[in-house]
């Protein structure tokens, strides 16, 4: 019988060592997370986790910090794509009744590697059109491309900015092999449709109101040469508009932009627009 919990315990060891061999994080990561987790009631928004981030600290490349991929779980700093894979991974776990940090760590992965499985620095969504079209497959998002109008204008994804700037990137400059497995991913991209709502359409309008609803993903579109998407948040609604909480680099932190959506977007001139993801 002693042999026998032994054993049990050997196993539970092991299979817990595999899970934390997979992912970075630091204590404060995990407390926090199972902290939301726990707080979690049906009225529960994904406002509501966003906003628990208000104030954290701009910082890009947090996931470029081993020397193979593996996830990496930081909520102490945040760019505009880990605040909305760390939020959505949030609301997808609240919805689901899911309140672990095994359960979290599960999610992560699903949000941020194609068809959930981490498979090397090329399974990562690196394009965020390449992530919408993942993630609307596997039926965690919906792509809102409808009505139009609002949703007038039609982006063609025309990507090639990882290929063609490997030093740019930790893990192509370091490894060479891999440019080739990214460009043959953009290629897949290129030429993919998508509606999205022009950014002079961004009105405080009836019909907008009634197409963005608060919470929902906002990607900002641009013309960048080799960029799909320039930037994430999520929609917040105020009495003069519509508005973006974003991790901004602008302001060094996690904010809700003073400016409305319209307002700011005017100000940059590569921003076409915006698409619209809802999570599911």
């Amino acid at each position: 019988m002693m042999m026998r919990k032994i054993c049990v315990i050997l196993v539970v060891w092991m299979i817990v060592l595999s899970v934390e061999a997979q992912v970075t994080y630091q204590r404060a990561d995990s407390i926090k997370i199972c902290k939301l987790l726990a707080q979690v009631n049906q009225q529960t928004s994904t406002l509501w986790f966003a906003r628990q981030f208000m104030g954290i600290p701009y910082v890009a490349h947090t996931l470029e910090v081993n020397t193979r991929e593996q996830l990496v779980v930081n909520t102490r700093q945040l760019d505009c794509t880990t605040l909305v894979e760390t939020v959505t991974a949030l609301k997808l776990c609240a919805s689901r009744g899911q309140r672990s940090w095994k359960d979290y760590v599960q999610m992560l992965t699903t949000l941020r590697y194609r068809q959930g499985v981490l498979d090397g620095y090329p399974s990562r969504l690196h394009y965020f059109s390449d992530w919408i079209r993942d993630k609307a497959q596997m039926q965690l998002v919906s792509d809102i491309q409808q009505p139009n109008p609002p949703f007038s204008a039609v982006q063609t994804v025309s990507v090639n900015y990882m290929s063609t700037h490997p030093e740019a990137y930790k893990a192509l400059k370091a490894d060479s092999r891999l440019v080739p497995l990214i460009r043959q991913q953009e290629q897949s991209l290129n030429g993919l449709k998508a509606r999205y709502i022009p950014k002079s359409a961004i009105r405080n309008t009836k019909l907008l109101r009634s197409v963005i609803k608060d919470g929902d993903i906002i990607a900002i579109t641009c013309n960048k040469p080799g960029l799909d998407i320039a930037h994430l948040g999520f929609a917040v609604w105020q009495k003069d508009g519509l508005h973006l909480l974003n991790a901004s680099l602008i302001h060094k932190k996690v904010v809700e932009e003073p400016m409305t959506l319209y307002r700011y977007l005017q100000k940059h001139k590569t921003f076409t627009g915006i698409r619209i993801l809802r999570i599911k």
